[in-house]
C-alpha cells in the first residue's frame, strides 16, 4: 500500500520521505464494529426472513441479505425522507412489515467562501448533472458479492458534522447532510472501510476528488474532498487499503473527509458501521 501512495504524493526524494513518515504516523489503528440496526430515517432495519426466502425488495430495490446461524436476514437502508410509519419489504413469501421510528436531526449553518459552490452558475449545471448520473449509477448497482458487515474507521480524526443534519449554506437551505465529516490535517491517509471494488473515481463539482467503493449487494461507500487518490477504477481493494488523502477540494469549509454510506440506494448513517472516533 505504501508504494502507490508515495508515487502519487510526489516523486522528489524529500516528498517521498515525508510521505513515508506521514503514512506511518497517520494510519488509523483498526477500529472494528459490527453493523448496528436502527430503524429510523437514515438508519437500517434488520428483518429476519422466513425459511427458504433469500431475497427481498424495498421500494422496488433489492436489499442486502446475510445468513446468521442458518437464518436469512434482510438489511434495509431507510432514506432520510422516510416518515415514521409502517413500511414493508416484499419477498417470495409475501410482504413483511416493520416499523420506522421517528428521529430528529439538528440544523447546521455553514458559510462557504466560494459562493459558486452553493449557487452554481448556469454553465455548471451540465457538469453537475453528468456527475450526478455517474454517482447514481453506482448507488443503484447491485452485485452478488456478499459484503463484510464488520468495518473499520477510515482514519483517525474529529467528527465535525454528523449525518442527517439539515444544512443551511450561506443562508440558503440545502439537502440534509448525507454523510459523516471527519476533520484531519490535509494529506492524512484515508483507508477503505472494508473489502470492495473501486466503482468510480472523479473530480466532482461539489464533492471534489472522490472515490466510490462497491462492497456488494447495494452497499456502497463514498470518500469525498480528497487531495490525492491512490486507487484506480476497477481495482479490487481490501479493508485498510489506502485509497487517498484528506483534502479540501469541492464544496468545503476546511480539510476533512466526507464519508457517505449507501444501502439499497439510501444514504445511511456511517456510524452504524463502526465505533466511536479515535482522535489522532
Amino acid at each position: 500500500m505504501l508504494k502507490p501512495l508515495i508515487y502519487r504524493l510526489g516523486s522528489e526524494p524529500k516528498l517521498r520521505l515525508v510521505s513515508i513518515v506521514w503514512l506511518l504516523l497517520s494510519l488509523t489503528p483498526a477500529v472494528w464494529a459490527e453493523i448496528q440496526p436502527s430503524p429510523v430515517p437514515g438508519g437500517i432495519a434488520r428483518i429476519p426472513l422466513p425459511n427458504d426466502v433469500d431475497a427481498a425488495r424495498f421500494n422496488g430495490s433489492r436489499v442486502l441479505v446475510t445468513i446468521e446461524k442458518g437464518q436469512s436476514i434482510a438489511w434495509v437502508g431507510l432514506p432520510l425522507s422516510t416518515p415514521p410509519s409502517i413500511q414493508q419489504i416484499d419477498t417470495a413469501a409475501g410482504p413483511l412489515r416493520f416499523e420506522v421510528q421517528d428521529k430528529r436531526y439538528e440544523t447546521e449553518h455553514l458559510t462557504i467562501t466560494n459562493d459558486r459552490k452553493v449557487n452554481p452558475l448556469p454553465m455548471d449545471y451540465d457538469r453537475i448533472q453528468s456527475e450526478r448520473r455517474e454517482m447514481d449509477q453506482v448507488f443503484l448497482s447491485f452485485t452478488d458479492a456478499l459484503p463484510s458487515l464488520t468495518w473499520q474507521a477510515p482514519l483517525a480524526g474529529r467528527y465535525t458534522s454528523s449525518f442527517g443534519k439539515r444544512r443551511v449554506l450561506n443562508g440558503n437551505p440545502r439537502s440534509p447532510h448525507s454523510g459523516l465529516d471527519i476533520a484531519a490535517p490535509e494529506g492524512t491517509p484515508i483507508q477503505s472501510v472494508s473489502n470492495g471494488l473501486v466503482a468510480a473515481v472523479g473530480d466532482y463539482f461539489f464533492n471534489g476528488q472522490t472515490v466510490m467503493v462497491d462492497h456488494g449487494q447495494g452497499l456502497i461507500s463514498m470518500y469525498c474532498h480528497l487531495s490525492a487518490i491512490s486507487v484506480e477504477l476497477g481495482e479490487s481493494i481490501t479493508a485498510g487499503t489506502v485509497i487517498g488523502a484528506v483534502g479540501q477540494t469541492g464544496r468545503v469549509t476546511g480539510p476533512h473527509l466526507h464519508l457517505s454510506v449507501s444501502l439499497n440506494n439510501a444514504r445511511v448513517d456511517p456510524l452504524l458501521f463502526f465505533s466511536a472516533p479515535q482522535d489522532p
